[in-house]
């Protein structure tokens, strides 16, 4: 089973405009994959602006912030990409689209690392931490499972 690493992305579009997303990456060899639903924002920015920077943060709030509304949360600029990188991050990693394996409803943008860099340790979620994080992906797909499934 692939490695999937539940990040907030942070991407542009061509006004420079930031959208910041909580989503998953799979890893493939050394690559990165990102396969947004169709529609949504960050696979449009996706298709016009090549880059993502993938966001380790440890304040599960900014998962749970981003799926109730809050997509404001502090941040500066990405150093080598089109990005934003959070303020209070653990670490990041900037992320270049090399391919893209088109899907109608989840296409995969296969990525490659362009700059990773650590800000402070990571202890890991605790208990009640990880629990935000699964409820939060459970709510992210609310709309596409069958009543009887949730």
């Amino acid at each position: 089973m692939p490695l999937i690493l539940e990040t907030i992305l942070t991407t542009t579009n061509t006004s420079g405009d930031v959208h910041i997303a909580p989503l998953g990456l799979t890893q493939r060899g050394e690559n990165w994959i990102i396969a947004p639903f169709a529609p949504s924002r960050t696979l449009e920015n996706l298709k016009t602006v090549p880059y993502v920077v993938a966001n380790h943060v440890d304040d599960v709030r900014v998962y749970a912030g981003c799926l109730t509304g809050r997509r404001d949360w502090p941040h500066g600029r990405a150093e080598k990409v089109s990005g934003a990188v959070l303020e209070n991050c653990v670490s990041h990693m900037e992320l270049e689209v090399v391919s893209v394996e088109d899907d109608p409803q989840r296409p995969r943008f296969i990525c490659k690392t362009v700059r990773e860099v650590s800000h402070k340790p990571w202890a890991g979620f605790n208990r009640a931490q990880a629990a935000v994080l699964e409820c939060a992906v459970l709510v992210s797909r609310l709309n596409m499972l069958p009543r009887e499934k949730v």
